[in-house]
C-alpha cells in the first residue's frame, strides 16, 4: 500500500537529505514530490513556500498522487482555533469540513469535460480507518490529541476579520484554514483513503486579548516532529 503526506505551513523543514525528489507530470500539470521509508511528503506551498493557498494547484497535487499509486493520505494543517476543540500548540483530527472558499478555485475532477459529471458523497468525508489508526499511534507516542473537529476553509491569503470567524463559530467550525476542504473532495473524487490533522498556531481573530499572536518557534519545532512521527507511523501502521 502506498501512502503519502501532504504539509503546508512548517512541514518544509520535515525534508532532509534522506528524502528522494520526485517529479510527475499530470494533465494538470508537473508536482515536484519527495520520497522515504516508503511514505511520499508533498508540500503543498511548493519547495520553499512560494505558492499562496488560493493559487495552489490542488488537481495536479492529488492526480500525481493518484498517478504514483498512493491509496492512502493524511494532510497536516496549520489552523487557527476558534473553540478550544484544538488549543494553539496542541493537535486534532478532522472530522468534518465546512467549504467556504467560494467556488473560486478548481476543487472537482468532475467538471464536464474528460472527466465527465460525479457528485460525489462527503457524509463521511475522512477516513474512519486512518483516523482510528491515526489516535491509536498518538495514544502510543504519548501525543495529546483531540479526536474530533470542524474545519472551516476559507478562500485566502487574507486572514479572516473578528465578525467573520463570530459566524463561522455559530456554525459549528471549531478551527480555520484555508486548503484542507479543497484537498478532502479531490482525494474522495480520487478514492485515496484520506484524513487530516492539524495543528494550531494562533487564536483565530478577535479571539485574543493581543490581537494574532502565534506560537513560539520552539513549540512549533516541538509539534512538526510530533506530526512527523505520528503521521508516519499511522501509515505505516498493519492493523
Amino acid at each position: 500500500m502506498k501512502s503519502a503526506i501532504i504539509g503546508g505551513t512548517g512541514c518544509q523543514r520535515m525534508v532532509n537529505s534522506e528524502w528522494v525528489r520526485h517529479t510527475v507530470d499530470t494533465p494538470y500539470g508537473t508536482v515536484a514530490l519527495f520520497e522515504k521509508d516508503d511514505v511520499y511528503l508533498l508540500l503543498r506551498h511548493g519547495e520553499g513556500h512560494t505558492v499562496p493557498p488560493h493559487l495552489i494547484n490542488y488537481r495536479a497535487n492529488i492526480a500525481a498522487l493518484q498517478q504514483l499509486g498512493v491509496t492512502q493520505t493524511i494532510g497536516i494543517y496549520a489552523v487557527g482555533s476558534i473553540t478550544s476543540m484544538v488549543l494553539p500548540g496542541t493537535i486534532g483530527i478532522i472530522d468534518q469540513f465546512i467549504d467556504f472558499t467560494g467556488g473560486a478555485r478548481q476543487s472537482t475532477f468532475f467538471d464536464g469535460g474528460a472527466g465527465g459529471v460525479r457528485h460525489v458523497p462527503m457524509v463521511t468525508p475522512y477516513s474512519s480507518r486512518l483516523r482510528k489508526a491515526i489516535a491509536r499511534q498518538a495514544a502510543q507516542l504519548e501525543i495529546p490529541l483531540a479526536l474530533k473537529g470542524t474545519y472551516i476553509c476559507t478562500n485566502g491569503p487574507r486572514l479572516e476579520t473578528p465578525a467573520e470567524i463570530g459566524v463561522f463559530r455559530r456554525w459549528g467550525a471549531d478551527y480555520v484554514g484555508m486548503t484542507a476542504a479543497t484537498e478532502t473532495i479531490l482525494a474522495n473524487e480520487a478514492a485515496i483513503d484520506f484524513a487530516g490533522v492539524v495543528y494550531s498556531i494562533n487564536w483565530a481573530a478577535g479571539l485574543d486579548a493581543e490581537g494574532i499572536s502565534f506560537i513560539e518557534a520552539e513549540t512549533s519545532e516541538k509539534v512538526i516532529t510530533q506530526l512527523n512521527h505520528l503521521t508516519k507511523a499511522a501509515l505505516l501502521a498493519r492493523e
